[in-house]
């Protein structure tokens, strides 16, 4: 009897329903690193102004593969 009633008992933790808010910080994360390494790389190619400022509008912009 005993047994029955600690099977019935569901725990339920946060972290179970938080995928969501994982896989936003992590995107947001790839997305910053992403596209600040793209502008750095641009402007380590000593490319005037008005190219890193293109390149880093272009990289905000959606990836269609």
């Amino acid at each position: 009897m005993e047994n029955n009633i600690l099977n019935s008992q569901k725990e339920t933790h946060a972290t179970s329903r938080l995928g969501w808010l994982r896989a936003a910080v992590l995107g947001a994360n790839d997305g910053i690193l992403s596209t600040s390494s793209l502008i750095m790389g641009v402007a380590s190619a000593h490319a005037g102004r008005e190219n890193i400022l293109l390149a880093g509008i272009s990289s905000l912009g959606p990836v269609r593969s």
